[in-house]
């Protein structure tokens, strides 16, 4: 696998990098093979998240960067959510955190963080894909041990996917503000301004660069941070449906959902309650869409929960 070298400090705020010491059950025998590039903050970035730390690794032939925080063999995968990275998950497994006996790979998902975009716009299945030749790099040979897998918003919609396309590798997922699901009631509608200018546009009145003026003026924010790949990437999200999915899936699923939280309300999170085989579902008052940093403790203990009633 490959390292990932990143500048001391933060480029931008000037504060000292985090430390990665190699994870001993997971070094490559022979020269290490490294590559060097200043971090970027920017839409592919993770705003808001703690810098990254000095040296990140590769997985799945260099398709994902990431870190393996532990010292024991990887149990548990963190996958973080849009515009995030790997960090978010730091105080919940990460270094310092309270966790025994296992490992947690943590990455960073192809467009964000220390992981360049990919060369076509993947949706949720494609990540999964990515994610579970990671796995494998990690997987002890000859071990039939399966992952619980923790998915924070994006993360979440890639969880399922990877349980749906291989649930040979999951044991249990924990979620959290996972968009799987519409909320309750009407779906919204894009401004009559942009829908005008959209018509005019597809009949052939009205220019790209008129369009893309408007993408950007009524786009979520989300949507306007985002630019080539990354946008089809959110577009083709979007537009994906879950359900099926969440019923076909063989593994139990723990919710863990911030009371507050306005991206993916509580009712999505009863709605995927209903719609799975086997859920549950904590919700921690106060807390918004980003669990991962605002209530590490309580995800923590799901997982360890979670690895407990699924022997992982």
């Amino acid at each position: 696998m490959d390292h990932l070298l990143l500048p001391s400090q933060d480029t931008v705020s000037g504060e000292p990098l985090l430390h990665a010491d190699p994870h001993p059950a997971l070094a490559a025998p022979g020269p290490m093979r490294t590559r060097t590039r200043p971090w970027r903050h920017g839409s592919l970035g993770c705003d808001g998240a703690a810098s990254l730390p000095e040296v990140l690794r590769s997985f799945g032939s260099g398709a994902v960067f990431g870190e393996v925080w532990g010292d024991g063999p990887v149990r548990v995968v963190a996958l973080h959510g849009w515009r995030r990275s790997h960090l978010d998950f730091a105080g919940v497994l990460g270094p310092g955190a309270d966790r025994t006996g296992f490992s947690t790979l943590a990455l960073d998902l192809p467009g964000f963080g220390a992981t360049p975009p990919p060369g076509e716009p993947y949706g949720s299945l494609g990540y999964a894909e990515v994610v579970a030749r990671a796995i494998a790099d990690v997987s002890e040979p000859g071990a039939e041990g399966r992952m619980v897998v923790l998915g924070h918003s994006l993360g979440a919609r890639v969880a399922v996917g990877l349980a749906h396309g291989h649930p040979e590798m999951v044991a249990g997922l924990v979620l959290t503000g996972a968009p799987l699901v519409r909320a309750p009631g009407r779906a919204p509608r894009p401004k009559a301004a942009f829908r005008a200018v959209r018509f005019l546009h597809r009949a052939g009145l009205v220019g790209e660069e008129r369009m893309e003026r408007a993408r950007k003026r009524h786009g979520s924010d989300d949507y306007r941070a985002a630019d080539g790949v990354v946008r089809e990437i959110l577009v083709r999200l979007l537009a994906e449906r879950y359900e099926s999915w969440i019923e076909g899936l063989g593994c139990p699923v723990d919710l863990v959902w911030g009371s507050a939280d306005a991206t993916s309300p509580v009712p999505v999170a009863e709605a995927i309650t209903h719609l799975a085989r086997s859920a549950s579902l904590e919700v921690i008052q106060g807390v918004g869409h980003l669990v991962p940093t605002e209530a590490p403790r309580e995800l923590r203990e799901a997982v360890l929960r979670m690895l407990e009633a699924t022997g992982s």
